[in-house]
């Protein structure tokens, strides 16, 4: 997804571009998501600077082809488990709102209007209209499409061409050389594998998780809802699991219901204990669900990296060297904005947010990265 996105906003600049994939379009992490386009998770700061920004980008794709990404502007909805926590989203909130986030108290009763199968009892929560949802697989192959750039799937990159000065020549791959001026990292998860293809660190790891998939169903979930607790989940650093509730609907239908994390490498294994610990957390949110059948679970690698930022802009190690990666669960949503950063620095112009919290080179040390290039 990033990847696409970085290919349509640079095409859009007026740039020469390939996309190089060692498999299909939507082959890896971006078709393990579920699509979302969230403000509300995220505290003040860079990570929500951008998020703002691909909000406004993707509403604005939308308007040119929504119907080829499935965007749907639902909302979102966090939900506090008791007034204690209805009191820390309310402080959450303040500071967002402060950076230009829609968020709006609801009690009890607004609550049960917002979703009327929630379960009983809630004190309460929080709406972010801003939030919003696309399928990720369409919206990447339709990004890859409307940028018209040159595609190459199932090519393996091998290497990065650097010339005497140290500067990006292109990459190599498993079919032969592509010369380019500049190479954009944009492989997710396995971006510290490409990154040291070039000789640089860059320590993104995969956190994995579960996605549970309900048979089709009416409307019964209207938004994107999740338990406050997902806000800390996503922030901690722990390698262990942690599981907790985040249940919406999806335009074609079936329920989607996540989420989990815990950093494991590329084990694809199946846990028939998290799949358990998602579904019973589900249903503490929306007690209809115990009658629901669940027809499938899918797998996917979130590209994590220490601080929870994304690296996004120039290598200052390499000069032509650019990294788009390590969104963790944020890339879908954070794609837009990424790839727009991208294509302005590509093109010689300032960009409009600052890149200095991403930079690429922030990072000491020399742990190792899992995993292969992509």
């Amino acid at each position: 997804m990033v990847g696409a996105a970085c290919a349509f906003h640079a095409a859009r600049a007026g740039l020469d571009v390939t996309l190089v994939d060692r498999g299909p379009v939507s082959g890896g992490t971006t078709g393990a998501g579920e699509g979302n386009v969230l403000v509300s998770d995220k505290e003040p700061g860079p990570e929500l600077r951008l998020a703002l920004l691909s909000a406004r980008l993707w509403a604005e794709l939308a308007e040119e082809f929504a119907t080829a990404v499935e965007y749907e502007p639902k909302g979102g909805v966090v939900v506090a488990s008791s007034p204690e926590g209805l009191t820390a989203l309310e402080e959450f909130a303040t500071g967002q709102r402060a950076a230009g986030v829609d968020a709006v108290p609801v009690d009890e009763h607004r609550l049960r209007e917002l979703e009327p199968h929630s379960a009983p009892g809630l004190p309460g929560g929080m709406h972010y209209p801003q939030d919003a949802q696309v399928m990720p697989s369409l919206a990447a192959a339709h990004l890859v499409r409307a940028s018209r750039a040159r595609l190459e799937t199932g090519r393996t990159v091998t290497g990065v061409l650097r010339g005497r000065d140290g500067a990006v020549r292109g990459v190599r791959t498993d079919r032969g050389e592509i010369h380019a001026p500049a190479v954009v990292n944009a492989a997710g998860t396995w971006g510290g594998g490409v990154a040291a293809l070039a000789g640089v660190h860059l320590p993104v790891r995969p956190r994995r998780g579960f996605v549970l998939v309900t048979e089709p169903l009416p409307r019964l979930v209207r938004h994107k809802v999740y338990a406050a607790d997902y806000v800390a989940d996503v922030a901690s650093d722990s390698a262990a699991l942690r599981t907790s509730p985040v249940v919406e609907g999806t335009a074609a239908g079936p329920v989607l219901i996540g989420a989990s994390r815990e950093r494991v490498g590329f084990d694809r294994s199946f846990s028939l204990p998290v799949v358990r610990a998602l579904a019973a957390d589900a249903v503490r949110l929306f007690p209809f669900l115990v009658r629901v059948r669940a027809v499938r679970a899918y797998v996917g690698f979130r590209p994590y990296l220490p601080d929870h930022l994304p690296a996004i802009g120039p290598d200052p190690r390499v000069p032509g060297l650019l990294h788009a990666c390590g969104h963790e669960g944020a890339g879908i949503g954070l794609a837009t904005g990424t790839g727009y950063l991208i294509a302005q620095v590509l093109s010689g112009r300032p960009p409009e947010l600052d890149l200095a919290p991403f930079r690429p080179d922030r990072f000491t040390g020399e742990a190792p990265c899992e995993g292969n290039a992509r």
